[in-house]
């Protein structure tokens, strides 16, 4: 009997749901709005119903903050996010039950690095950090195969930025205003400028501000942590001319006091494409199914 995995990608405007093969090979791809869990669940629910007896491990992968601790009695809940119709909600209690199969959980960026890993620009590394930068700002980490993490999930979105000497928006983060996410995200665009960055002209002088905070986000995690490759995705990121604005800034920014792999190997796109969390669901699901 063929077995297919299951993917969820709990992201901050749209859920993406997908059934793959044991080769990563999307079978099935159906997307929901992000609304309430109400809303939303059902669908979500009803799309993996319809494969259910073929179905061997579901993974998940969220827009956070979540509880990744499996000792924890809210291990499975999203908790304190600003989407407050989702706070504190059972994610994974939801779906167990519906559904007897392995489950996994991490966050949607977590997941992502982890598809890039194993089938994208990171594979064949050790180590590899991925970035979306859309309506939100997120990163994940993996090192040898293990994702970085301790008391929690890492939060790099919300890491702190320099304001370019032009910009003097005060950022628009509910929680720390000109973080990353404040200073750089899509919402961020559209309150400082007043539209949308698809919006906006590939050389509009505004680019070369957002690839300031984006290059700071790179040269942070170049220090911290001396990743192999990191991968920067996400619907900002769809500007194709911000990769090299990036590298540019990026370069500046270090002035030359670490070295650094060539920057056309070390800052990339994703590989995978918008595919990078659900091939990440994925295979972590496939894991799930052969260590239960």
């Amino acid at each position: 009997m063929t077995k297919f995995y299951g993917s969820i990608e709990a992201g901050g405007t749209k859920f993406v749901c997908a059934i793959g093969d044991e080769n990563f090979k999307i079978i099935e791809r159906v997307s929901f709005p992000t609304e309430t869990p109400e809303e939303t669940m059902p669908n979500v629910i009803a799309f993996f119903q319809q494969h259910q007896t073929d179905l061997a491990a579901i993974g998940v992968g969220s827009f956070g903050p979540i509880d990744i601790h499996k000792d924890s009695k809210t291990y499975g809940y999203i908790t304190s996010t600003p989407k407050l119709p989702w706070q504190h909600y059972d994610f994974i209690g939801e779906l167990k039950k519906h559904f007897s199969v392995p489950m996994t959980w991490t966050t949607d960026v977590n997941a992502a690095v982890y598809g890039e890993y194993v089938a994208g620009s990171g594979k064949g590394l050790n180590s590899a950090v991925y970035y979306t930068i859309g309506t939100g700002v997120g990163g994940g980490a993996i090192q040898e195969g293990r994702l970085i993490e301790g008391f929690s999930h890492p939060e790099m979105g919300h890491m702190q930025v320099k304001h370019h000497p032009e910009d003097d928006f005060a950022g628009a983060c509910p929680f720390h205003g000109d973080c990353l996410e404040g200073m750089a995200a899509g919402p961020a665009i559209e309150k400082r400028l007043g539209k949308k960055g698809q919006d906006l002209a590939a050389d509009d002088p505004y680019w070369e501000i957002e690839a300031y905070y984006l290059a700071q986000c790179v040269y942070n995690t170049t220090l911290l942590l001396r990743p192999e490759v990191i991968i920067l995705g996400g619907g900002v990121m769809k500007q194709q001319q911000m990769m090299k604005n990036v590298r540019q800034a990026f370069t500046k920014l270090v002035n030359d006091y670490v070295e650094v792999p060539a920057l056309e190997q070390y800052i990339v796109f994703p590989a995978l494409e918008d595919n990078a969390a659900t091939v990440g669901c994925f295979a972590m699901a496939k894991e799930a199914a052969l260590h239960n």
